[in-house]
């Protein structure tokens, strides 16, 4: 051993010099999410600690969905290689890279998405398992064949996908050019995943985000706070039975407003077909009330997407002297394309109702967007009707 050079510190006489560490490191407390707030402020949404029992009853849910179960259950019985697209302070990538380290995997942070980056980090390192957002799948189909063709993601086994409605055609691209592993689950901050679907179901029931999972509670409620008829659209309020409760942070009163017999609403509409499977249209602060007629943004924005030259885009009403407010379609052109606002209506005019069409089209070269990706509608909306002077 050699001896410690006179005025230094010898390491072990140092460390004795501390109180031991208690025999148990407690749980880190969990995070305090905020919600998106691309339509409304967001709000943090806080949870108690939760017990062994509960921590694990919500692992087994969420690793579920992820795919990630088999491997956080039995460590080491198989290879995984998630990346991670996403900002971490948003709930399901902040959930998803917790449950990939629990479940051995190595993590690929990607600082940004990026499509063609993102195809080559699953090349590089042989990507298994990605979260994602529908606004990643569409940019992603927007690449040149060739380029996508470039990048070799037969390493892919388990793609899931939430936060946003997904047109069906862009879930049947991303289906056909990955194969059917891409799953998808509706959820929210506040209620966790509550709504899950795999590619197969998807297929025979193109559109669902799911059936309910178990330990699931779910209605669909009308204005009078009856359960609608089947295939009709309402408010959908669930409740995780094994899931921890939760208020807002200093907002209380928004909380019990949230809450109907028990069950959890965050706003979001649907419906319920013969089979079980739901059907999201908006959310309800989205939907636009234009001479006494719900309209659903969603349907239109799916179309929307479909125009040639179309990079991206979203629906939203504005006020309107006559019929209370209008459609508004904000659309950005993809590169080096120019539309016209007339070509864009009477493309959407061949596959909506004519009252579906907005009634005004405005161009930008790029839409606002959260760090997730989705379109930050509430910036866009928002002006309209400050001029107005009113909200709705």
């Amino acid at each position: 051993m050699r001896k410690v050079p006179a005025g230094r510190t010898d390491w072990e006489n140092w460390v004795a010099g501390f109180a031991p560490l208690p025999p148990e490191v407690a749980d880190p407390p969990g995070a305090m999410i905020y919600t998106s707030g691309t339509t409304g402020r967001p709000k943090g949404v806080r949870r108690a600690p939760p017990t062994p029992e509960q921590a694990m009853a919500s692992a087994r849910t969420i690793g579920t969905v992820f795919g990630l179960i088999d491997a956080i259950l039995t460590p080491g019985s198989q290879q995984i290689v998630s990346i991670i697209p996403g900002p971490l302070y948003h709930s399901a990538p902040n959930a998803y890279s917790g449950l990939s380290v629990r479940a051995g995997a190595d993590v690929i942070l990607q600082p940004r998405f990026d499509p063609e980056d993102l195809l080559r980090l699953i090349e590089k390192h042989r990507v298994t398992h990605i979260q994602m957002v529908p606004t990643m799948f569409v940019r992603l189909l927007k690449l040149p064949k060739e380029v996508r063709d470039r990048y070799d993601v037969s390493s892919l086994k388990f793609i899931v996908h939430a936060a946003a409605p997904c047109p069906p055609h862009v879930k049947k691209g991303m289906i056909e050019w990955w194969g059917p592993i891409i799953n998808e689950y509706y959820g929210s901050t506040e209620t966790g995943a509550v709504v899950y679907c795999t590619a197969e179901e998807w297929l025979t029931h193109p559109g669902t985000v799911g059936k309910a999972l178990p330990n699931v509670k779910l209605r669909i409620l009308g204005d009078d706070g009856e359960d609608v008829k089947q295939g009709e659209p309402g408010d959908l309020y669930v409740r995780l039975t094994t899931g921890l409760d939760f208020t807002y942070h200093g907002d209380d009163a928004k909380r019990r407003k949230a809450e109907k017999d028990g069950l959890i609403g965050v706003g979001d509409i649907a419906y319920q077909d013969a089979d079980g499977f739901i059907y999201l249209c908006d959310r309800r602060n989205n939907m636009v009330i234009s001479g006494g007629v719900n309209i659903y943004p969603a349907e239109i924005e799916a179309e929307l997407l479909k125009v040639p030259g179309v990079a991206d885009g979203c629906v939203f009403g504005v006020p309107d002297e006559d019929f209370g407010e209008v459609l508004l379609a904000a659309v950005q052109p993809a590169a080096g394309v120019t539309l016209e606002a007339q070509f864009v209506k009477d493309e959407l005019a061949k596959h909506i109702a004519r009252y579906k069409v907005p009634k005004t089209i405005t161009f930008h070269a790029e839409l606002p967007r959260e760090d997730s990706g989705k379109i930050f509608k509430r910036k866009l909306r928002d002006p309209y009707w400050e001029k107005a002077g009113r909200a709705i």
